[in-house]
């Protein structure tokens, strides 16, 4: 398992989930002002100088309950909130997004473009802000630099570690059904056609040579597809033509963003509750390292201003109807996360961390949920 895969797996998975989230808060109207507070919120959070720098330790990758607990974090940094089945829709929208990207890699080395793909579309939505823009194009700068001595060995154990995290996910998007990438029992389609790696020779041709290592005969072949060469490498620098597209916005264009569980076994809910369902002691940790990072306490000109809850589903009765076809093993309490502060809750969560802290463990113990606390601890 790669010890470099955890920043791209959490930088992907933060890219879609703004892509989804400014897609919804455009589909049901909300204003300009509280849409842009929200993602300006987000980004502010998941691209906090300190973190991000403790994230590029190498570092094996956490638990999906961790992540997921991360998540529901970050999705609640400012005014808006979702309730269980919205942040479910949401991570199953942004895990599938991501394992499609990373199958299609055309080589191991390109999934740093897909990262460099989702930071340069997350530049676009923060235009009007020269300090997130400065933080995001920091962090472009510091993967630059851990990941561009890499050997093609190296990025091909990230990949790896990478489809590994994803393998047991077959969750149907009915974007990726609609386009025929993805079949009905939530397994994606490989394509045997387009661009072959940037310095790979279309596929068709066998060279033979003698001992000399001159060639003496070539024999073409059907190779079954309809492929073509590369047209240039995409640029790894800070600004550049990345060349592939896997990592853009799809939910740019008006579509749905739909999704039907397969639920083909138990075995799947079983899976899934103890991969996702977050630890009660966990979420108090989180909300108290959250505002250490910054994403908490968020400052006011005026009054209060009143959150809204967003919807990840085309009605409330959608919404509703999932949550109750939603298997109860899994059903967890509506995360519901205060954009005020609360003295009285901060002093009580303080008390849980000090008795945290007198804990005596290894900074990456064997439990990789705690690990990432850890982490964030340190901030």
């Amino acid at each position: 398992m790669s010890v470099r895969a955890l920043p791209l797996l959490f930088l992907n998975l933060g890219g879609e989930m703004l892509y989804i989230l400014d897609q919804r808060l455009r589909a049901q109207n909300i204003p300009g002002d509280k849409a842009r507070r929200v993602l300006h919120d987000i980004i502010l959070t998941m691209f906090n100088k300190s973190f991000i720098e403790e994230l590029l330790k190498p570092q094996e990758l956490y638990s999906k309950k961790a992540l997921r607990t991360i998540y529901d974090r970050l999705a609640h940094a400012s005014i808006m909130k979702l309730n269980q089945a919205s942040m479910d829709k949401l991570y199953d929208l942004m895990t599938m997004a991501l394992k499609y990207q990373v199958l299609l890699c055309p080589r191991p080395k390109d999934v740093l473009l897909v990262t460099f793909n989702h930071l340069d579309t997350i530049k676009g939505l923060i235009q009007d802000n020269p300090a997130l823009l400065h933080l995001v194009d920091e962090t472009l700068r510091q993967l630059i630099e851990v990941y561009g001595g890499l050997s093609a060995g190296e990025f091909q154990l990230i990949r790896q570690t990478l489809l590994t995290f994803f393998q047991d996910l077959h969750i149907r998007v009915s974007l990726f059904l609609k386009d025929k990438v993805q079949n009905s029992n939530g397994r994606f389609v490989l394509p045997v056609s387009g661009p072959v790696p940037w310095g790979i020779e279309v596929p068709g041709l066998i060279r033979m040579f003698d001992n000399k290592g001159e060639e003496v005969r070539r024999v073409e072949f059907p190779h079954g597809g309809n492929y073509v060469a590369a047209p240039k490498e995409g640029s790894f620098e800070v600004y550049g033509d990345r060349v592939l597209k896997l990592g853009t916005n799809m939910y740019s264009v008006n579509r749905p963003v739909e999704t039907h569980t397969s639920g083909t076994s138990k075995n799947l809910a079983s899976q899934t509750q103890q991969s996702i369902a977050p630890n009660p002691l966990a979420k108090e940790e989180l909300n108290f390292l959250a505002k250490l990072m910054g994403g908490m306490e968020i400052k006011k000109t005026s009054g209060p201003e009143p959150g809204f809850r967003l919807n990840l589903f085309t009605t409330d009765e959608e919404e509703e109807q999932a949550a109750l076809t939603r298997p109860e093993e899994l059903s967890h309490e509506v995360v519901n996360i205060q954009a005020t502060q609360d003295q009285q809750r901060n002093q009580e969560l303080a008390r849980i961390m000090g008795e945290f802290e007198v804990m005596d463990q290894p900074r990456w113990s064997a439990s990789k949920g705690d690990d990432l606390l850890a982490m964030m601890d340190e901030l």
